[in-house]
């Protein structure tokens, strides 16, 4: 079932099926668990975390009050290239939880942060 309408519940699955393949993916696998960890609990935590920020971004709900651009600020440098293998994976996810409307509206907003650390992390690259 593909949800036609942005939720709690459907973030969240998108999260799973996400970070699912994030974790695997031999580019930016790596990146994400060094920095979040290999196990299942930090992995949990960090799913958590991040859905609260969609939920922040797409609902004006959630709880996080992290800084997004800061901690990826603090990675090890990383090619630019890598933003494309995480908008793809993002947009294979959404298309698994959400009909086209909401993966358009979900997916806009992705490429939007993903541009906006893009010119912050590459000065305008």
């Amino acid at each position: 079932m593909k949800y036609n309408t942005i939720n709690k519940e459907a973030i969240d699955k998108f999260m799973e099926l996400f970070y699912e393949k994030v974790r695997k993916d031999k580019d930016i696998g790596a990146i994400f668990n060094a920095k979040i960890g290999t196990d299942d609990e930090s992995w949990k935590q960090h799913k958590v975390k991040i859905s609260n920020f969609w939920q922040g971004m797409m609902l004006g709900e959630g709880d996080y009050n992290g800084q997004p651009l800061k901690a990826h600020m603090e990675l090890e440098p990383f090619p630019i290239e890598f933003f494309n293998i995480w908008l793809d994976i993002f947009e294979q996810s959404l298309d698994k939880v959400f009909d086209e409307d909401m993966k358009a509206v979900f997916l806009q907003r992705a490429q939007m942060i993903a541009k906006n650390f893009k010119n912050a992390l590459y000065r305008g690259a």
